[in-house]
């Protein structure tokens, strides 16, 4: 009987470290005053790349939240119907999405979202995806 249950425990062990591997910390840390965001993987920086968020009138929210949804061709409804590839939705109309105006990342320009280069929006939106929404994390600070 001990051997039976030294085994299913050895077992059920082996389960959770494969399932903790497969369910990788994901975190993207975005500064509003350098207008960046770093993109960690358990801990390990992937991404370090350039950012719009709200311009003046329309800010961006500070805190940390889990990623809620995506929408890889999202609309907005809000601001005449937008595009928002990519996008990563963290709180409530919040996300971070791909812009093609580019030549504004790097500054406030937006009207809350966290804006990214288009194949960046991509890589975090696929990253996003891979990692489980759930185990993705975003950070704004000031």
């Amino acid at each position: 009987m001990r051997a039976l249950l030294a085994t299913a425990v050895a077992f059920f062990v082996v389960l959770f470290q494969a399932e903790t591997a497969l369910s990788a910390n994901l975190l993207a840390e975005v500064s509003l005053s350098s207008q960046t965001m770093v993109v960690m993987q358990n801990g390990i920086v992937k991404h370090r790349w350039r950012v719009s968020t709200g311009r003046k009138g329309f800010g961006t929210p500070t805190g940390s939240w889990k990623a809620k949804w995506a929408s890889r061709d999202h609309r907005s409804r809000k601001y005449d119907n937008a595009p928002m590839p990519y996008a990563i939705f963290f709180n409530g109309g919040y996300a971070v999405h791909a812009t093609f105006d580019t030549r504004r990342l790097g500054r406030p320009a937006s009207h809350g979202c966290v804006r990214l280069h288009p194949s960046n929006a991509a890589t975090f939106f696929q990253l996003a995806n891979r990692n489980g929404l759930s185990n993705t994390r975003i950070v704004i600070t000031r």
